[in-house]
């Protein structure tokens, strides 16, 4: 299932990356990667050392609500703060800087972009990590959830990737021009890598949305040296998972007891170190506009996570539960290109 092997980090030393998200999960686990590597790396939240540990006043009630957060209140009680992600990055030979930004502010995120330009003269990477940051109502049908919290969820995981995106591009394609020897990359981080049903009709909208915008600003960059790639992680061993089965990094096998596939688990940096991966690799507009998983890059790149190991949620999966995870393969993009606006409007832009 896993094996062990030694890491050396790619070199991204002069190279700027912003990761949306860095607070926590595989975004901290990214803006860390980023840093061994060496490269500078903006990290983005609302959780800071200032404003923390403070929930809306429904949400102390202990109600219904507190149980079933919105993205707006979801994490407003963790100790994980943008702050200490850059911290992080800066103790392993980075450069970490945190700004606070809600991504759901387009204002907001326009300033940053000019600031990220202002100081760093240009941007390679950006990673879109924000998620639902909600609990999804696993178990409803479609005509039983709440609408309410569902659109919310879409809007915190889709509408700030697709924000960000929107300003950082003209940057990500003037620095790539800039510097012809390599390309500038968008990085979705998603759910799964195929686009079989998810077991809820928002989850499932989600999730799959996330691909299909990186094939559709892959499409739109394909001129511009600027890669999109989707990345989905395995089963994550994040801050709020470890907690939710009452763990520590340190013990977090004693979670197997209580869900045996949790032996396949991987770490944030996992996923990190696969966007690392991406962003050293010279030949990366090939990938673009594909969705990858952690375990299947760990694959080609030979990289490994924290503790040495190399978890593959695909085999362990496989071996359990048969070969259903069905990723996109070949077979499945070549449905993805040649349609009307391939054919009639085939140089645009």
């Amino acid at each position: 299932m896993t094996s062990r092997v030694l890491y050396q980090p790619p070199n991204l030393h002069g190279r700027v990356a912003l990761v949306a998200g860095a607070t926590r999960g595989v975004g901290r686990g990214t803006a860390l990667a980023l840093g061994e590597a060496g490269a500078t790396v903006y990290c983005t939240g609302r959780s800071t050392r200032a404003k923390k540990g403070m929930r809306s006043r429904a949400l102390r009630r202990g109600s219904a609500d507190a149980r079933m957060a919105l993205p707006a209140d979801h994490y407003k009680n963790r100790p994980e703060t943008i702050e200490e992600t850059a911290e992080m990055v800066t103790a392993r030979g980075g450069k970490g800087i945190p700004v606070v930004v809600d991504h759901l502010e387009p204002d907001k995120v326009e300033k940053l972009i000019s600031r990220i330009g202002r100081e760093e003269g240009g941007l390679d990477v950006l990673v879109n990590d924000i998620s639902e940051s909600a609990e999804h109502e696993f178990g409803k049908t479609f005509w039983q959830v709440d609408l309410d919290r569902g659109f919310a969820m879409f809007s915190n995981a889709v509408y700030t990737h697709i924000i960000t995106s929107h300003f950082a591009a003209p940057l990500l394609i003037e620095t790539a021009a800039k510097n012809k020897s390599r390309s500038g990359l968008i990085v979705e981080i998603g759910d799964g890598d195929s686009f079989v049903y998810r077991g809820n009709l928002f989850f499932d909208m989600i999730k799959t949305t996330v691909i299909r915008q990186a094939f559709a600003m892959a499409r739109e960059l394909r001129r511009r040296n600027v890669a999109a790639i989707a990345l989905t992680p395995g089963f994550l061993r994040s801050e709020v998972m470890l907690e939710h089965f009452g763990v520590t990094e340190t013990n977090w096998k004693d979670a197997v007891k209580k869900n045996p596939d949790y032996i396949a688990s991987e770490t944030p940096l996992f996923a990190g170190r696969a966007v690392a991966a991406l962003a050293a690799d010279p030949n990366i507009m090939k990938k673009s506009g594909r969705v990858f998983s952690s375990w299947g890059l760990s694959d080609e790149y030979d990289f490994c996570d924290a503790d040495g190991r190399r978890p593959h949620w695909g085999h362990h999966f496989g071996e359990k539960y048969g070969q259903c995870l069905k990723p996109c393969d070949e077979t499945f993009y070549q449905y993805w290109s040649g349609g009307p606006i391939d054919t009639i409007y085939a140089n645009w832009p």
